[in-house]
């Protein structure tokens, strides 16, 4: 029986499931064998307690505790898991990704935003707002059908620079009917960072944007401005 062997402080991850369970069940284990002694104690010799009763009830605190061990060595194997994610994702720092989505970071006053124009589009339009939702910037989208690129520098409709960090991007088109355009959106960033949560790899763009891995469409070498003469 495995009953107070098997769930060492080394078998378990402070703060998981696992160990605040084998807490609950040590505790509940020391109660029924303190119970146990008791009854064992006052006893009538002529009709002693059956042994098979309180027999069975620790065969059930072994299974239980062998449940806790296994979900334990889980937690481990998730836990060493997250860390080749991380890893892995360290390869990311300082390169330049395409995403999925709409919300670009400006980095040292640079944005790049993609989209793919359907065809039939009449007029189109690049839209972007600061994390207020206010418009910082507004102007015509190429309407030939195809992917696009857009850079922006930074400064809004009126010449004056913004600052760097988060900002939402939407580029919409219509048809000469009337009709809205569904248009696919990507942007592009320098990856400052990266980590794990709730088992899914992001990667961060500046200190307000988190992109999930799955998200990555490419990734390329950031280019670094040329040395002066």
């Amino acid at each position: 029986m495995l009953i107070g062997n098997s769930l060492s402080s080394s078998n378990l991850i402070e703060g998981t499931k696992s160990s605040e369970s084998s807490a609950k069940l040590e505790e509940e284990l020391n109660r029924f064998l303190n119970l146990l002694v008791t009854q064992l104690k006052n006893q009538d010799p002529l009709d002693p307690l059956d042994a098979n009763e309180f027999t069975s009830q620790l065969v059930a605190f072994a299974g239980v505790e062998q449940q806790i061990f296994a979900n334990a060595n889980l937690e481990k194997l998730l836990k060493l898991e997250q860390t080749n994610q991380i890893s892995a994702l360290v390869d990311f720092i300082g390169t330049t990704i395409e995403a999925s989505g709409r919300t670009v970071p400006l980095q040292g006053s640079q944005a790049e935003i993609g989209y793919i124009m359907p065809f039939g589009a009449n007029t189109a339009t690049i839209t972007i707002t600061n994390s207020a939702g206010l418009t910082v910037f507004q102007g015509d989208a190429d309407t030939s059908s195809g992917k696009h690129l857009f850079a922006w520098d930074g400064k809004n409709n009126s010449g004056v620079l913004q600052p760097d960090g988060a900002y939402n991007v939407l580029v919409s088109g219509i048809e000469f009917s009337g009709n809205l355009l569904e248009i696919t959106h990507t942007v592009f960033g320098r990856v400052t960072g990266a980590g794990v949560e709730d088992g899914l790899a992001n990667l961060f763009l500046g200190d307000d944007i988190t992109i999930a891995q799955d998200k990555v469409i490419a990734v390329k070498e950031t280019k670094t401005a040329s040395a002066g003469p």
